[in-house]
């Protein structure tokens, strides 16, 4: 029977008391909406905020840093981030697909980009170089607080109650975020493992596919009874969760060739193929204040504070990596 956990014992302990409580991460994402309405539009799923006061533009620090993300690094960058630099950043989320768009179309000119899958950095974002920075995996969040989110957390497989139709999920966009074309790859890996053929056409309804804020916005308010997100988000947010089996939830880069198997299209015409979950960056500029922030955003151990995994290599660097940023 997989394991239920609030948090995660592998990344961290002791983090009740730091967790952000569903009410509270409700009050910030609100307010984190609110400052980010002018200008971006509702249909991309964005937050826009400065991190740390703007201020310090006029104060000596020199001009914000801005930093486009990935949406769940939003509270990694809000708040452990924040505190490893000196100097302000502004930092604008959105699903990891839509802020490579944004970029490749001349829409947003960031300093720092950071995306929750390197391949993207072949395409539809192409670079010369990015660095590798952290790995995560898919869990199953649930709501103790509902008679349907107790049976899937008590179920020997989590996805029984929702083909029962007593439990509704919640997934992400393919086309928007790598989570989404994530969800779909380990729903083909469970498949497999649990020797159940056509679950994922069986447990997928096309009316609950959210933009990745919205789908967290869905499930703390009790709209959704399960979500298939990252375990950094249910770290973070203090998500009760079922963890996955190493063969579904691409965390496990022994089992790279088993995830290469999944493909998902997406509608700019680049193939993206399973692989274990990990994040990349790249910096666009090669100056001091932008490498002085790459070299926090990549190297910080605030990453483990906030549910991700940090293998002793990393950061690794691929690419021709301009002297200045490699450091």
């Amino acid at each position: 029977m997989p394991t239920q956990r609030s948090g995660s014992d592998r990344f961290r302990s002791g983090d009740d008391a730091s967790g952000v409580t569903r009410r509270g991460f409700l009050t910030a994402a609100g307010a984190v909406g609110a400052a980010g309405a002018t200008g971006v539009s509702a249909a991309l799923s964005g937050c826009v905020g400065s991190v740390g006061s703007v201020a310090g533009a006029e104060d000596g620090s020199g001009e914000p840093v801005s930093v486009l993300a990935a949406g769940s690094l939003q509270l990694a960058f809000s708040e452990g981030l924040r505190a490893a630099v000196d100097r302000s950043l502004r930092v604008e989320c959105h699903g990891s697909v839509t802020a490579a768009r944004l970029v490749d179309e001349g829409k947003r000119d960031p300093d720092i980009v950071a995306l929750a899958d390197t391949a993207l950095f072949d395409g539809p974002l192409a670079t010369d170089w990015h660095a590798e920075f952290a790995t995560n995996a898919l869990v199953v969040a649930y709501d103790e607080e509902s008679a349907a989110g107790r049976r899937v957390g008590e179920a020997d497989r989590w996805f029984d109650p929702v083909l029962a139709g007593e439990a509704t999920l919640g997934r992400t966009d393919p086309d928007l975020d790598p989570l989404g074309y994530r969800t779909l790859f380990a729903l083909d890996l469970a498949s497999e493992y649990y020797d159940r053929p056509g679950l994922r056409k069986a447990l997928v309804e096309p009316r609950q596919v959210y933009p990745e804020t919205s789908l967290l916005s869905r499930f703390e308010t009790g709209d959704l009874d399960v979500a298939v997100v990252y375990r950094s988000m249910a770290v973070d947010r203090g998500y009760d969760h079922v963890e996955l089996p190493a063969a579904v939830d691409l965390g496990d880069p022994s089992r790279a060739d088993e995830y290469a198997a999944m493909r998902y299209d997406l509608p700019s015409g680049e193939t993206v193929r399973g692989a274990p979950v990990a994040y990349g960056a790249v910096a666009r500029r090669d100056d001091d204040r932008v490498a002085e922030t790459f070299d926090a955003l990549v190297a910080g151990d605030y990453l483990a504070d906030h549910g991700f995994a940090l293998p002793e290599s990393y950061p690794e660097y691929s690419g021709d990596v301009p002297r200045g940023l490699r450091r």
